[in-house]
């Protein structure tokens, strides 16, 4: 593999990969100074951040048949680590990738290779727009990880949106969406009643200090019209080197409190975070 370039320019600002010091073979992309995602050549199963263990954990646990190949569609592209990660943990898995920015897709593919086998396909287009072109019942996985600088976009938090994810879903099919929220929780709130609204069953996860709203983090929605394997999170989250906790039940609905579903005409982006709480 050549050594990456300097930083360049994307739509989303200035992208660059670094070499991660702490373990070989290991990049982190980052856009405008913020870590956007981490790729480990040598082992596409090493999940960096927090969050995308989390997310990881989920996709481990989906079906009667875990090593089964899913039909994935990612909203949100970045350097490809979940596509990665599925495709060398459920081998023959079909996964289909909207990432708007076309640059930044056309940097990863050059200096970050996929593997040759993986049936992964990235299409540049604005998330919203991109689901929509998929099929009803196209997709085991629907995840959303997408960011316009450090904010989710408003028309990817909506009840409206979340009507389309679910009609590309199969029967009992899962969501699943990085929410980025911080003190007092008011847009993560909003989030999970706009998914129970229309799933029937939804968890939220996250490390503890996050749900007791001492500091700014991401926070993972699942979502289904099926049962979630929430056993089996609770296991997995617990042994992840950071624990984190499953909040489902009448626990989430403590947590949601009076907070009402999203609808497109007042849907508003997560967030801005603090200054450098993702920074590198």
């Amino acid at each position: 593999m050549r050594a990456p370039p300097g930083p360049v320019e994307v739509h989303g600002g200035t992208a660059e990969l670094l070499a991660d010091a702490d373990r070989d073979g290991s990049w982190m992309l980052l856009v405008d100074g913020t870590p956007q995602s981490h790729v480990d050549l040598d082992d596409p199963t090493h999940l960096e951040f927090e969050y995308v263990r989390r997310m990881g954990h989920v996709l481990d646990l989906i079906g009667p048949d875990t090593a089964a190949p899913l039909d994935v569609v990612h909203l949100g592209g970045g350097a490809l680590t979940l596509p990665r990660y599925v495709a060398a943990t459920r081998p023959g898995s079909r996964q289909r990738v909207v990432e708007f920015d076309q640059p930044l897709t056309d940097l990863v593919r050059e200096y970050l290779p996929l593997p040759r086998r993986a049936q992964i396909r990235v299409r540049a287009a604005d998330a919203r727009a991109g689901l929509a072109a998929h099929r009803d019942r196209s997709a085991d996985v629907v995840i959303c990880d997408v960011f316009a600088g450090a904010r989710t976009p408003a028309h990817l938090t909506s009840e409206e949106f979340a009507l389309d994810v679910r009609r590309v879903l199969r029967p009992g099919g899962t969501y699943i969406a990085n929410v980025a929220d911080g003190p007092p929780l008011a847009f993560a709130r909003g989030q999970v009643a706009t998914l129970e609204q229309v799933f029937g069953h939804v968890c939220l996860i996250a490390e503890p200090g996050t749900f007791r709203g001492r500091r700014f983090g991401n926070l993972v929605a699942v979502a289904s019209g099926a049962e979630l394997p929430i056993d089996g999170l609770i296991r997995a989250c617990a042994r992840d080197p950071m624990s984190s906790r499953v909040v489902h039940g009448a626990d989430l609905r403590r947590f949601v409190g009076r907070a009402k579903p999203i609808r497109d005409s007042d849907a508003v982006p997560s967030p801005e975070p603090p200054a450098g709480v993702f920074s590198r």
